[in-house]
């Protein structure tokens, strides 16, 4: 299984940042957060704050940090692979005559 990368490295996203007149410090501060929360992003996850760096610079934290958001399957089971099973219900009268 190959590993998927990142579509910016942290020095690009920082750098991103940085030409849209902002600083990771006063994004932060505008977002509610702690001044230093979106400077530990590389090193640490917080999802509401990869979220609010990721939409400031017009991205999608799933691209930036693909580590930390795994490609989940469906919880729908095939129904060619497995049937569904019959009921226990649907045998319940021909059990009473077989126990008479």
């Amino acid at each position: 299984m190959s590993k998927q990368q990142p579509v910016m490295d942290w020095q690009a996203i920082k750098a991103e940042v940085h030409r849209r007149s902002m600083t990771l410090t006063e994004l932060a501060v505008r977002c509610g957060f702690h001044k230093s929360l979106l400077r530990k992003l590389n090193t640490t996850t917080h999802y509401e704050g990869q979220a609010a760096l990721a939409a400031f610079i017009e991205q999608k934290p799933e691209k930036l940090w693909p580590n930390r958001y795994p490609r989940r399957s469906s919880g729908i089971l095939d129904t060619a692979k497995y049937p569904p099973l019959e009921s226990q219900k649907s045998n319940a009268s021909t059990d009473m005559q077989v126990a008479a």
